[in-house]
Protein backbone atom coordinates (compact mmCIF):
# COMPACT_ATOMS: atom_id res chain seq x y z
CA UNK A 1 0.00 0.00 0.00
CA UNK A 2 1.14 3.80 -1.10
CA UNK A 3 1.29 6.29 1.65
CA UNK A 4 1.08 10.00 0.80
CA UNK A 5 3.10 12.45 2.35
CA UNK A 6 3.28 16.35 2.30
CA UNK A 7 6.88 17.72 1.19
CA UNK A 8 7.70 21.08 0.73
CA UNK A 9 10.44 22.23 -1.54
CA UNK A 10 13.41 24.49 0.29
CA UNK A 11 13.31 27.19 -2.54
CA UNK A 12 10.59 30.03 -3.03
CA UNK A 13 7.85 30.47 -5.35
CA UNK A 14 9.66 32.94 -7.34
CA UNK A 15 12.42 30.42 -8.68
CA UNK A 16 9.13 27.99 -9.25
CA UNK A 17 7.96 30.45 -11.84
CA UNK A 18 10.86 31.68 -13.51
CA UNK A 19 11.98 27.43 -14.67
CA UNK A 20 8.02 27.27 -15.27
CA UNK A 21 8.10 30.31 -17.37
CA UNK A 22 11.86 28.86 -19.28
CA UNK A 23 9.60 25.66 -19.85
CA UNK A 24 6.61 27.65 -20.89
CA UNK A 25 8.65 29.62 -23.52
CA UNK A 26 10.61 26.58 -24.69
CA UNK A 27 7.29 24.93 -25.47
CA UNK A 28 5.94 27.89 -27.56
CA UNK A 29 9.66 27.61 -29.47
CA UNK A 30 8.36 23.53 -30.23
CA UNK A 31 5.16 24.16 -31.31
CA UNK A 32 3.90 22.08 -28.50
CA UNK A 33 0.28 21.86 -28.11
CA UNK A 34 -1.94 22.20 -25.44
CA UNK A 35 -3.36 19.96 -23.40
CA UNK A 36 -0.97 17.53 -25.39
CA UNK A 37 1.04 16.92 -22.04
CA UNK A 38 0.51 15.27 -18.82
CA UNK A 39 2.11 18.00 -16.66
CA UNK A 40 1.68 21.16 -17.28
CA UNK A 41 5.33 24.12 -16.84
CA UNK A 42 4.72 24.79 -12.78
CA UNK A 43 4.18 20.97 -12.62
CA UNK A 44 7.54 20.22 -14.07
CA UNK A 45 9.37 23.03 -12.59
CA UNK A 46 8.60 21.29 -9.34
CA UNK A 47 9.64 17.92 -11.35
CA UNK A 48 12.88 19.36 -11.88
CA UNK A 49 13.69 21.03 -8.99
CA UNK A 50 12.62 18.27 -6.65
CA UNK A 51 16.16 15.86 -8.23
CA UNK A 52 18.18 18.94 -8.40
CA UNK A 53 17.42 20.05 -4.83
CA UNK A 54 16.46 17.34 -2.77
CA UNK A 55 17.85 14.10 -4.85
CA UNK A 56 14.24 12.53 -5.53
CA UNK A 57 14.96 9.53 -7.91
CA UNK A 58 13.06 9.62 -11.10
CA UNK A 59 10.99 6.63 -10.43
CA UNK A 60 9.91 8.42 -7.72
CA UNK A 61 9.39 11.79 -9.07
CA UNK A 62 7.49 9.63 -11.96
CA UNK A 63 5.47 7.65 -9.70
CA UNK A 64 3.84 10.78 -7.89
CA UNK A 65 3.10 12.61 -11.10
CA UNK A 66 1.61 9.56 -12.81
CA UNK A 67 3.86 9.38 -15.78
CA UNK A 68 6.64 7.05 -16.72
CA UNK A 69 9.54 6.48 -15.72
CA UNK A 70 10.73 7.56 -19.73
CA UNK A 71 8.49 10.59 -19.64
CA UNK A 72 10.19 11.49 -16.21
CA UNK A 73 13.50 11.59 -17.81
CA UNK A 74 12.62 13.63 -21.02
CA UNK A 75 10.77 15.87 -18.35
CA UNK A 76 14.29 16.57 -16.51
CA UNK A 77 16.42 16.62 -19.45
CA UNK A 78 14.18 19.26 -20.62
CA UNK A 79 14.21 21.14 -17.87
CA UNK A 80 18.30 21.38 -16.88
CA UNK A 81 18.53 22.15 -20.66
CA UNK A 82 16.60 24.98 -20.74
CA UNK A 83 17.63 26.51 -17.10
CA UNK A 84 21.87 25.55 -17.42
CA UNK A 85 21.20 28.09 -20.97
CA UNK A 86 20.79 31.02 -18.70
CA UNK A 87 23.90 30.96 -17.39
CA UNK A 88 25.96 33.42 -18.28
CA UNK A 89 29.51 32.85 -20.51
CA UNK A 90 32.68 33.01 -18.64
CA UNK A 91 33.95 36.75 -20.36
CA UNK A 92 30.27 38.38 -19.22
CA UNK A 93 30.97 36.71 -16.00
CA UNK A 94 34.57 37.88 -15.32
CA UNK A 95 33.29 40.97 -16.63
CA UNK A 96 30.65 41.11 -14.27
CA UNK A 97 33.31 40.84 -11.44
CA UNK A 98 35.15 43.17 -12.95
CA UNK A 99 32.37 46.01 -12.60
CA UNK A 100 31.78 44.84 -9.11
CA UNK A 101 35.07 45.51 -7.92
CA UNK A 102 36.85 42.35 -7.32
CA UNK A 103 40.63 42.13 -7.06
CA UNK A 104 40.42 38.02 -7.81
CA UNK A 105 38.41 35.77 -8.20
CA UNK A 106 39.20 31.86 -6.84
CA UNK A 107 39.60 28.75 -8.47
CA UNK A 108 39.03 25.62 -7.74
CA UNK A 109 37.85 22.14 -8.87
CA UNK A 110 35.78 19.79 -7.95
CA UNK A 111 34.48 15.75 -8.30
CA UNK A 112 30.80 15.38 -8.91
CA UNK A 113 30.39 11.76 -7.64
CA UNK A 114 28.71 9.29 -9.80
CA UNK A 115 27.94 5.52 -9.61
CA UNK A 116 27.82 4.89 -13.29
CA UNK A 117 29.60 1.76 -14.40
CA UNK A 118 33.35 1.92 -15.45
CA UNK A 119 34.38 3.87 -19.04
CA UNK A 120 37.68 2.34 -20.47
CA UNK A 121 40.44 5.62 -20.23
CA UNK A 122 42.70 6.49 -23.03
CA UNK A 123 45.30 3.74 -22.38
CA UNK A 124 44.80 -0.23 -21.08
CA UNK A 125 43.95 -0.22 -17.24
CA UNK A 126 42.80 3.24 -17.21
CA UNK A 127 38.93 4.08 -16.11
CA UNK A 128 38.23 7.43 -17.83
CA UNK A 129 35.87 8.49 -15.31
CA UNK A 130 38.13 7.33 -11.67
CA UNK A 131 39.78 9.94 -9.49
CA UNK A 132 42.83 8.49 -7.91
CA UNK A 133 42.56 11.43 -5.48
CA UNK A 134 38.90 10.93 -4.40
CA UNK A 135 39.09 7.12 -4.89
CA UNK A 136 35.75 7.44 -6.96
CA UNK A 137 33.98 8.10 -9.87
CA UNK A 138 33.00 11.17 -11.12
CA UNK A 139 33.98 14.46 -13.25
CA UNK A 140 35.98 16.66 -12.68
CA UNK A 141 34.44 20.28 -12.41
CA UNK A 142 35.81 23.65 -12.35
CA UNK A 143 34.50 26.57 -10.56
CA UNK A 144 34.86 30.08 -10.25
CA UNK A 145 34.00 32.13 -7.43
CA UNK A 146 34.08 35.90 -5.54
CA UNK A 147 36.31 36.64 -3.43
CA UNK A 148 33.45 35.31 -0.68
CA UNK A 149 33.72 32.06 -2.05
CA UNK A 150 29.81 33.15 -4.19
CA UNK A 151 29.89 31.05 -7.14
CA UNK A 152 30.66 32.89 -10.62
CA UNK A 153 30.59 30.24 -13.01
CA UNK A 154 31.21 26.90 -13.80
CA UNK A 155 33.00 24.80 -16.66
CA UNK A 156 31.79 22.00 -18.88
CA UNK A 157 32.60 18.24 -17.23
CA UNK A 158 35.60 16.64 -17.78
CA UNK A 159 36.53 12.73 -16.34
CA UNK A 160 37.44 12.32 -13.19
CA UNK A 161 40.90 11.49 -14.31
CA UNK A 162 41.69 14.39 -15.49
CA UNK A 163 44.08 17.21 -13.62
CA UNK A 164 42.61 20.30 -12.80
CA UNK A 165 45.22 22.39 -15.40
CA UNK A 166 44.01 20.03 -18.68
CA UNK A 167 40.24 20.55 -17.91
CA UNK A 168 40.91 23.79 -17.56
CA UNK A 169 43.35 23.82 -21.17
CA UNK A 170 40.75 21.45 -23.06
CA UNK A 171 38.02 24.19 -22.49
CA UNK A 172 40.55 26.94 -23.83
CA UNK A 173 39.62 29.48 -20.86
CA UNK A 174 43.17 30.44 -19.83
CA UNK A 175 43.03 33.01 -22.39
CA UNK A 176 39.79 34.68 -20.34
CA UNK A 177 41.70 34.25 -17.00
CA UNK A 178 44.77 35.66 -18.72
CA UNK A 179 42.96 38.72 -20.02
CA UNK A 180 41.40 39.47 -16.66
CA UNK A 181 44.99 39.30 -15.09
CA UNK A 182 46.56 41.53 -17.65
CA UNK A 183 44.40 44.00 -15.78
CA UNK A 184 46.51 43.52 -12.71
CA UNK A 185 43.83 41.55 -11.12
CA UNK A 186 44.73 37.92 -9.56
CA UNK A 187 43.00 33.98 -10.31
CA UNK A 188 44.38 32.35 -6.97
CA UNK A 189 44.43 28.62 -6.86
CA UNK A 190 45.80 25.58 -5.21
CA UNK A 191 49.16 23.90 -6.12
CA UNK A 192 47.27 21.80 -8.84
CA UNK A 193 47.48 24.69 -11.36
CA UNK A 194 51.59 25.23 -10.84
CA UNK A 195 52.00 24.71 -13.74
CA UNK A 196 50.23 28.22 -15.32
CA UNK A 197 52.23 30.08 -12.85
CA UNK A 198 51.74 33.10 -15.16
CA UNK A 199 47.73 33.04 -15.27
CA UNK A 200 46.58 31.52 -11.68
CA UNK A 201 48.49 32.19 -8.36
CA UNK A 202 49.50 29.42 -6.27
CA UNK A 203 51.37 29.26 -3.09
CA UNK A 204 54.87 28.29 -2.89
CA UNK A 205 55.80 24.42 -3.02
CA UNK A 206 57.75 23.19 -0.32
CA UNK A 207 61.60 22.07 -1.56
CA UNK A 208 62.54 18.77 -1.27
CA UNK A 209 64.38 17.71 1.67
CA UNK A 210 64.10 21.42 3.14
CA UNK A 211 61.49 23.71 4.02
CA UNK A 212 60.29 27.43 2.74
CA UNK A 213 61.81 30.31 3.71
CA UNK A 214 59.66 32.64 6.46
CA UNK A 215 59.29 35.07 3.77
CA UNK A 216 57.53 32.09 1.57
CA UNK A 217 55.57 31.01 4.77
CA UNK A 218 54.29 33.96 5.26
CA UNK A 219 52.79 34.70 2.04
CA UNK A 220 51.49 31.09 1.51
CA UNK A 221 49.53 31.58 4.88
CA UNK A 222 48.08 34.71 3.14
CA UNK A 223 47.53 32.74 0.00
CA UNK A 224 45.90 30.20 1.75
CA UNK A 225 43.28 32.27 3.36
CA UNK A 226 42.31 33.87 0.54
CA UNK A 227 41.95 30.24 -1.17
CA UNK A 228 40.46 29.10 1.81
CA UNK A 229 37.18 31.10 1.15
CA UNK A 230 36.99 30.48 -2.31
CA UNK A 231 36.51 27.00 -1.65
CA UNK A 232 33.33 27.70 -0.32
CA UNK A 233 31.66 27.81 -3.67
CA UNK A 234 32.17 24.23 -4.14
CA UNK A 235 30.16 23.62 -0.66
CA UNK A 236 27.78 25.69 -1.60
CA UNK A 237 26.72 24.16 -4.38
CA UNK A 238 26.93 20.44 -2.83
CA UNK A 239 24.96 21.29 0.14
CA UNK A 240 22.24 23.37 -1.78
CA UNK A 241 21.87 20.90 -4.04
CA UNK A 242 22.02 17.06 -3.44
CA UNK A 243 21.69 16.05 -7.33
CA UNK A 244 25.71 17.07 -7.07
CA UNK A 245 26.04 15.04 -4.11
CA UNK A 246 25.81 11.81 -6.77
CA UNK A 247 24.17 11.72 -9.57
CA UNK A 248 23.30 8.53 -11.83
CA UNK A 249 22.50 10.31 -15.42
CA UNK A 250 24.92 10.37 -17.81
CA UNK A 251 28.50 11.44 -16.80
CA UNK A 252 28.77 13.46 -20.04
CA UNK A 253 25.16 15.51 -18.45
CA UNK A 254 27.45 16.47 -15.19
CA UNK A 255 28.21 19.60 -16.29
CA UNK A 256 25.19 20.68 -17.41
CA UNK A 257 23.10 20.11 -14.01
CA UNK A 258 26.37 21.80 -12.13
CA UNK A 259 24.99 25.00 -14.52
CA UNK A 260 21.63 24.48 -13.80
CA UNK A 261 22.39 24.09 -10.06
CA UNK A 262 23.86 27.89 -10.56
CA UNK A 263 21.80 29.52 -12.37
CA UNK A 264 18.95 28.00 -9.71
CA UNK A 265 21.65 29.23 -7.28
CA UNK A 266 21.54 32.92 -8.35
CA UNK A 267 17.84 33.34 -9.14
CA UNK A 268 16.49 32.35 -5.97
CA UNK A 269 19.09 34.44 -3.93
CA UNK A 270 18.97 37.47 -6.35
CA UNK A 271 22.76 37.69 -7.02
CA UNK A 272 25.30 37.05 -9.83
CA UNK A 273 28.59 38.38 -8.90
Amino acid sequence: MSVPYTAVLPVSEHTVLFVSALLHAERRRLGTGAGTRKLGCYRQAVLVLRWLLDGTRITQLAADNAVSRSTGYAYLHEGLRVIAAQAPGLDSALLAAKIAGYAYVNIDGTLIETDRCRTPGPTPGVDLWWSGKHDNHGGNVQVITAPDGWPLWTLPVRPGREHDTTALRHHSILPALTTWTGDGLRVPGDLGYEVEPITITVAFKIPKNRSCTAVQQQCNRAHNAVRAIGERGNSLLKTTFKALRNTSLSLWSIGRITTAALVILHIEHGRTT
